[in-house]
């Protein structure tokens, strides 16, 4: 008799913290098993829809979640601001309902958290966090699926980010401490990781053994390490800031130099979009240590996990 699912929160998915370490191991299991039968998994919600609300351009966010829904079964219906009546002045929560009446989740990329906030506060099917200025969760669990596979496991590796803390970063810290690794953030003054999130990351890696570490030379992030990750040093809505940031994370510059302080065998990380020359040397990404495309294909199969658990609400035991 096939067990009875364990319907437990969180409901919705608007931070990495919002997990345990259990439920964050299931998700990535569960991305494993969809990955090793991809077309198997097409009539577990055929007939339903997510509506995928995308205020801020996206490439693999977009194409990932549209991919895993309909491996799903599931109809993406892809939004853009102003297709919708929030820009007339249409409430948050009004739209959130109204969405949730048609569809069975709810993804959303757009520029404040706290948009997010409302609508998952308003919405009665499950909202996921398809990035925003504060987190980009579904990015962090293709990070930490695709460690686990190069290394056979999370617990203690070494992974260290350089460069401006970020909404990248954010979630990367809190998976990597519900994973028990070890996170080194290398950021110049100005630009370390909110405070906020360090503290909950840190609080976390308490309960789990990993460590949570934040330095401003980023040889002493890499040496050593398993997995050496860095992201673009101007985010969207940065612009006005370029010439600043580019001359201040300038010395952040993952090449191979300072590659060559991990371990023989670290792998290279990055979130993409990349700017060769700026924040990694071309010679990095487009090298042999460099595993950015699996990352990438693993936000399709970690987002279809994502999708099918929260919309089911069967976390398979993986508990509260």
């Amino acid at each position: 008799m096939a067990a009875t699912p364990v319907r437990v929160a969180p409901k919705d998915f608007l931070r990495v913290a919002d997990l345990t370490p259990a439920q964050l191991a299931h998700l990535l299991d569960l991305a494993v098993a969809m990955e090793d039968d991809p077309h198997g998994w097409v009539d577990t919600l055929r007939g339903g829809s997510v509506a995928c609300w995308f205020a801020k351009p996206s490439t693999r966010t977009r194409v990932s979640f549209a991919a895993a829904a309909a491996r799903l079964g599931l109809n993406p219906i892809v939004l853009r601001p102003d297709e919708l009546q929030l820009g007339r002045g249409e409430p948050i929560a009004d739209t959130a309902r109204a969405l949730s009446a048609y569809c069975d989740a709810i993804v959303i990329r757009t520029f404040a958290q706290r948009e997010i906030e409302e609508t998952a506060a308003a919405a009665s099917v499950p909202v996921i966090n398809a990035l925003s200025d504060d987190h980009h969760p579904c990015q962090a669990l293709a990070d930490v699926l695709t460690v686990r596979e190069w290394f056979g496991g999370l617990d203690g590796v070494r992974l260290a980010f350089v460069g401006a803390g970020n909404n990248v970063t954010h979630s990367l810290l809190e998976a990597g401490a519900l994973m028990g690794m070890q996170i080194v953030v290398a950021s110049p003054p100005g630009y370390a990781p909110d405070a906020e999130v360090v503290e909950r990351a840190l609080a976390i890696a308490h309960t789990t053994g990993g460590t949570i570490e934040l330095v401003e030379d980023p040889r002493d992030a890499v040496n050593g390490a398993q997995a050496v990750y860095t992201d673009v040093w101007v985010s969207m809505g940065e612009d006005a800031e370029r010439e600043q940031r580019l001359r201040e994370l300038r010395p952040y510059q993952v090449d191979e130099e300072l590659l060559a302080l991990a371990r023989p065998d670290a792998i290279f990380l990055h979130c993409l979009p990349a700017h060769r020359g700026e924040e990694v040397a071309a010679a990095v990404i487009d090298g042999p240590q460099s595993v950015v495309w699996e990352q990438a294909a693993n936000r399709e199969t970690t987002e279809q996990a994502l999708l099918f658990t929260l919309v089911t609400g069967d976390w398979r035991g993986a508990g509260a």
